[in-house]
């Protein structure tokens, strides 16, 4: 059947089982009862495993500017993670979304782009949507620690956003290399709460396994595969099916519900950035 399909479709296909996969990390994280150091860890160290099992020789590509992406993608992965354990999977993964809103912001004064005026309008509808993740004890909801929480969710998406920007000037060829050593990153610097919170039962090891070699391993592997078939446009309108499954799977799984105010700013964020990605791709082309 998948022979069938242009490569197109697979490509499409490809990074939309991508986002569904990613969507899923945050059911996952809640469930677990482990410290958030201890589950990226391990989290991390499969991932790397399976990257390293699946693209073979070339996760070992490398170059000062994988260095620098791989270092940043570490960063990602971590205040993710502990975010989701502080505050509520909404707010967590619809505040790293915040990420093509910096990339708007600094791309201009990096690369000595003009600030068009649909990127304006984005950021000034983006910052809207934002400020109302801050309306009621800083978006509230459960977790231990929601401002924290929330705190690190802008920061994943300013990493996020930088990971983005060196992507640009790096070849394509080192994204597996990103990757893979961005996960070995996190293993080594996770290892003092992996030996000290140990995995201590079946359906643990059953849910850092999914997560590990199923939510970020093969959901980066469809990704790249997609990336390749796609438009970049198509490829981020399609990723945004993650903010959107990853609260309703926490909901089902885990019985946690976001605030409304997360809810509407979440959408008024996405919303924003689908528009822009549509109407660029309508009156550029690209």
């Amino acid at each position: 059947m998948l022979a069938k399909l242009t490569s197109h479709q697979q490509g499409t296909l490809a990074v939309m089982l991508a986002a569904l996969l990613w969507s899923t990390g945050g059911l996952f994280i809640k469930l677990l009862p482990m410290v958030p150091m201890s589950i990226v860890g391990y989290r991390s160290l499969l991932s790397a495993l399976f990257f390293g099992l699946l693209f073979g020789r070339k996760v070992f590509r490398m170059n000062r500017v994988t260095f620098g992406v791989s270092l940043i993608y570490a960063g990602v992965l971590i205040t993710y993670v502990v975010a989701i354990k502080l505050t509520t999977a909404a707010n967590a993964i619809f505040l790293q979304y915040t990420a093509p809103v910096y990339v708007m912001l600094l791309e201009p004064l990096l690369f000595k782009l003009k600030l068009e005026r649909i990127n304006i309008l984005t950021i000034i509808l983006s910052f809207v949507g934002l400020s109302l993740f801050f309306v009621g004890d800083m978006g509230g909801g459960s977790g231990s620690n929601p401002g924290l929480g929330n705190f690190l969710s802008l920061l994943s998406g300013f990493l996020l956003a930088s990971e983005l920007l060196l992507l640009r000037v790096n070849d394509p060829e080192y994204y597996e290399a990103s990757i893979f050593w961005g996960n070995i990153w996190v293993a080594l610097v996770s290892i003092p709460w992996m030996i000290s919170d140990p995995i201590s039962s079946s359906s643990s090891l059953w849910m850092l396994l999914f997560l590990g070699f199923i939510q970020v391993g093969l959901g980066n592997a469809f990704f790249t595969f997609g990336l390749k078939r796609v438009l970049a446009v198509e490829a981020a309108l399609i990723a945004m099916l993650e903010p959107l499954f990853n609260p309703v799977w926490v909901f089902l799984g885990y019985g946690e519900a976001p605030t409304f105010y997360a809810v509407v700013g979440g959408g008024i964020i996405l919303a924003s950035l689908a528009f822009r990605t549509y109407w660029i791709s309508r009156t550029k082309k690209v």
